[in-house]
């Protein structure tokens, strides 16, 4: 992940950098600056100073804050689509592996960090980027829902788990939620990690012949 501070520009200027180059600059300076405001208190003149660009170039690429944040917010929602599917495109076709590889994606410290789970919490807490998001990615949700339950079902059916896909996925879509929320909001928050082996319990015990108790898969 990007350190707290970036790089200086490189030696040709900040207007000699790639334009994409640039929009992911202000884009992860957006993240950052939304872990350390707050939604409300951002201003685009300090996400162009966490990113060593000029307020000239932040307009000339997102014209406005709102704009910005509209593109950072799709940005963290197309990063997190990458991460599940190619964790589970990796995890080969049996269910138990492709549950532990999307349960294990949403720690992965590419997107499990503080400063991303406190800019998603700042998005979550402001409505007017709600309908944004249902609009421009709620199909990315849908799809993981029904991957996420397809995968339950099948690994039911192959235990002879009694219960109802759709509940189960939903408790374990719920757990994996909370343990984000109490590492961004809990006064001395458990690790990425930690909170990893959590999910892995839940798993654990709603499919105990496939995972052990610290919810390692079952040979």
């Amino acid at each position: 992940m990007p350190p707290d501070d970036l790089p200086p520009p490189a030696e040709a200027g900040p207007r000699k950098q790639p334009r994409d180059t640039r929009r992911l600059q202000l884009i992860e300076a957006t993240i950052r600056t939304l872990a350390r405001s707050g939604f409300a208190r951002m201003t685009l003149a300090e996400v162009t100073r966490a990113a060593g660009l000029s307020q000239g170039l932040a307009n000339f690429h997102f014209a406005s804050k709102e704009r910005l944040l509209t593109e950072t917010l799709l940005f963290l929602a197309e990063e997190y689509r990458l991460n599940w599917t190619g964790a589970l495109a990796a995890a080969g076709s049996a269910p138990a592996a492709q549950l532990e590889a999307l349960l294990r994606a949403d720690f992965h410290p590419a997107i499990c960090t503080p400063e991303r789970l406190a800019a998603w919490c700042s998005f979550w807490g402001e409505a007017q980027s709600r309908p944004i998001y249902q609009e421009r990615c709620g199909a990315n949700d849908d799809t993981y829902i029904a991957t996420l339950e397809g995968i339950v079902s099948r690994l039911m059916a192959e235990g002879g788990y009694a219960g109802n896909p759709q509940r189960v996925a939903r408790v374990l879509r719920n757990s994996v939620e909370g343990t984000w929320l109490d590492m961004m909001t809990m006064t001395a928050p458990y690790g990425r990690e930690e909170a990893q082996a959590t999910v892995l319990t839940c798993a654990s015990l709603i499919f105990p012949r496939h995972f052990g108790p610290e919810g390692r898969l079952v040979a």
